[in-house]
């Protein structure tokens, strides 16, 4: 078993994680480097639809029963976490209410790109986890945005039904469930045809998908002075103590390592496509500088460099490895 120094080398040391780094870069040097925005369109779509197709064809060959447990520990957290997330940013960090439940709609929620850097990093460190995890994106998409609005929605009632057919019919989580249906209908010979497309190009497609997230959040960098110390803090602690809950329900679950890894990853993370469409909708009187910073600018770098090999040492711990 690698140490946790070879297990950060190996992160951070993945085309994923340098093209990132390489976007932040070329912001903080004020580069004219630009991704169209149709390209990057093009690829968010792509992508989405090549982790629902592969998780389609995995619960094709998953024994259901095993699905159940870590279905259960899934939707548990996304109700979870926004409650207490919403509770923490109200109570300690006094953010006003709209402010709390659009933040804690994106930490109950969770990053499809986070999810995939999880894989990357157990496949490189030769770790397998069932292939079944793609649906627990799915089932982690949406809870954790209806609780968080729902504890804003007191006095924003009219923007409920509006909020939720968005949320619903969004591209993430139209492409990911209908991914996983195509998918599962399918099956894996009948994948057969298009799996160099959605599997042997997904990587390359991912690097340039990084290019363009390290740009946008190196962008973030000026807000985060703004956001103050408490959200700061909050963007790192709440991702690690989501971590360690996760991979500890995923192990609870009878997840493997692998499977616990990215459980713990999934619970970790934090959306930036399908909740800030929600709160856009739902919460627009609430603070973009404050939500999308915590998120683009501090989670997902902290998850993408540091959190993603943390949290699988301590499903190893957990597990008993």
């Amino acid at each position: 078993m690698p140490g946790p120094i070879e297990l950060l080398t190996a992160n951070l040391l993945t085309p994923i994680v340098l093209a990132f780094a390489l976007g932040m870069l070329a912001t903080v040097l004020r580069s004219d480097l630009r991704i169209p925005d149709a390209l990057y369109e093009s690829l968010s779509i792509y992508l989405l639809l090549a982790i629902g197709l592969k998780g389609g064809i995995a619960l094709a060959k998953a024994d259901p029963a095993q699905l159940v447990l870590p279905a259960i520990a899934t939707l548990g957290l996304g109700i979870a976490t926004p409650v207490w997330s919403f509770a923490i940013l109200r109570r300690l960090g006094r953010l006003r209410q709209i402010d709390a439940a659009a933040i804690a709609a994106h930490y109950g929620s969770v990053s499809a790109v986070t999810f995939v850097a999880s894989l990357t990093f157990l496949d490189r460190v030769g770790v397998p986890y069932e292939g079944f995890v793609t649906a627990l994106v799915a089932l982690l998409e949406v809870p954790g945005i209806v609780v968080a609005l729902l504890l804003a929605h007191s006095r924003h009632g009219a923007h409920w039904s509006e909020a939720l057919r968005e949320l619903l019919t969004g591209r993430s989580v139209v492409l990911l469930v209908g991914g996983l249906t195509i998918g599962l209908l399918s099956g894996p010979d009948r994948f057969k045809p298009v799996e160099p497309l959605f599997v042997g190009l997904f990587q390359g497609a991912l690097v340039l998908f990084l290019l363009e997230l390290g740009l946008v959040a190196a962008r973030r960098f000026r807000d985060v002075r703004a956001a103050g110390p408490f959200l700061v803090g909050f963007a790192i602690v709440m991702p690690i103590l989501h971590g360690v809950l996760g991979a500890a329900l995923g192990t609870a679950a009878g997840l493997s390592l692998g499977g616990a890894t990215v459980l713990g990853v999934l619970a970790a993370s934090a959306s930036y496509i399908a909740a800030p469409a929600a709160v856009r909708i739902a919460l627009p009187e609430a603070s973009p500088s404050l939500y999308l910073t915590a998120v683009l600018a501090v989670t997902f770098p902290f998850n993408l460099a540091i959190g993603i090999p943390l949290i699988h040492q301590v499903a190893r711990v957990l597990q008993g490895g």
